[in-house]
């Protein structure tokens, strides 16, 4: 284990982490600090406690909406999936049609040939 000493809110903390992720947690840190400087900035002074719930709810809405968007991502690479199979089974199938043809085809030329012989 880790330890990093990171800064939020003109706050220092430190911090464990899994070895190798210490990067990471330093970047979570500055981006917890970056909202909280924002909501800071539109709102003023309106203390730790408060300011800190509304950074998690600030945090809670986008991890939300990406959720949501991560479904109707989910949703469109499940039908494109769907589209591509459905496509693919047709292509099969025209390609068979097409051999069959073609070998339709070459027996009657074969045919022909025989009769020209």
């Amino acid at each position: 284990m880790s330890q990093v000493t990171v800064t939020i809110a003109g706050k220092t903390y430190r911090m464990a982490c899994d070895d190798g992720q210490e990067e990471h947690l330093y970047g979570l840190a500055s981006r917890l600090d970056s909202i909280i400087n924002e909501i800071r900035g539109v709102f003023g002074e309106i203390g730790d406690q408060r300011l800190t719930v509304m950074s998690a709810i600030t945090v809670l809405d986008q991890l939300s909406e990406t959720e949501r968007r991560l479904k109707g991502l989910e949703a469109e690479a499940r039908s494109l999936r769907e589209s591509r199979d459905a496509l693919l089974e047709r292509q099969g199938e025209v390609e068979r049609r097409l051999a069959e043809k073609l070998i339709a085809a070459a027996a009657r030329i074969e045919a022909t040939a025989e009769k020209m012989v």
